[in-house]
């Protein structure tokens, strides 16, 4: 490679590192909402085993990418668990009016495997969420003379796998950041599942923009517009979600009472 194409790849890089660090962290998020009901022990086992199948899926994909770019279904498939598991949150919530202690009795009574079944499906989710996003932007690159890998140029396959290994290591310590966020702070748990339902209506546009679908235009996902307002939604969201919850306050102990 010379120089300037090693710019390119290198700009690129660090673009995609950005990119795989918010989906990253968007995965850890979800993994810390549904395993933050078990006790310590096996919230620490159903994490590990969180991030084991995002690294599974996540490198199983992009070995897979020429098919999985074809078939829409498994988009639909991701945004459809994401936006269930959002609106359902909200509908025990904020309809049915079950409250977060009724809540944590019935899943703490969930079975363990329940659980980690749960968390793999929306690494699944997660997964082809962000190969697809890499692929887009790795193919903007130029070709190199590289044998291919996975049905795509050898440089853009290493690009993409250099950019999921950091995502996988940025998954890692922010998945058990934001567990101890979460249990620190209830009332980010609500903007915690409209991230995670906004990250589905961006699934279901990429769904519908397929061209087998083309309910949307082909181009629409990559329109500045789109792009503009789906990140000003999710930034909106967090710091909102941040300022609106209040930071649990542990019981305090009777000499402090007392003090």
């Amino acid at each position: 490679m010379d120089v300037g194409l090693l710019l390119q790849y290198g700009w690129v890089l660090l673009v995609l590192i950005a990119l795989e660090g918010i989906l990253a962290a968007d995965n850890a998020l979800v993994i810390s909402i549904m395993v933050k009901h078990l006790p310590e022990k096996e919230r620490k086992k159903a994490l590990f085993y969180g991030l084991a199948g995002a690294f599974v899926f996540r490198f199983g994909s992009l070995f897979i990418i020429s098919y999985l770019a074809n078939v829409w279904q498994v988009q639909a498939i991701g945004a459809a668990y994401l936006l269930f598991i959002s609106i359902s949150f909200m509908v025990k919530r904020y309809v049915l009016k079950k409250d977060s202690h009724q809540k944590d009795v019935k899943e703490k009574q969930e079975n363990f495997w329940v659980t980690v079944l749960k968390v793999e499906l929306a690494d699944l989710a997660f997964a082809v969420d962000a190969i697809l996003a890499a692929v887009a932007l790795a193919i903007t690159l130029p070709t190199t003379s590289l044998p291919p890998i996975g049905g795509m140029d050898g440089g853009h396959f290493l690009v993409i796998l250099a950019g999921g290994i950091i995502g996988l290591v940025i998954m890692r310590f922010a998945a058990s950041y934001f567990t101890t966020l979460l249990l620190k702070r209830p009332g980010l748990e609500t903007a915690a599942f409209l991230i995670v339902g906004w990250v589905g209506v961006k699934l279901t546009v990429s769904t519908l923009s397929h061209p087998d679908i083309g309910v949307l235009a082909k181009t629409f996902p990559k329109d500045p517009v789109w792009k503009l307002i789906f990140w000003g939604v999710m930034i909106t969201i967090a710091v909102a979600g941040w300022f609106m919850s209040k930071e649990k306050v542990e019981p305090k102990n009777e000499a402090e009472a007392h003090h």
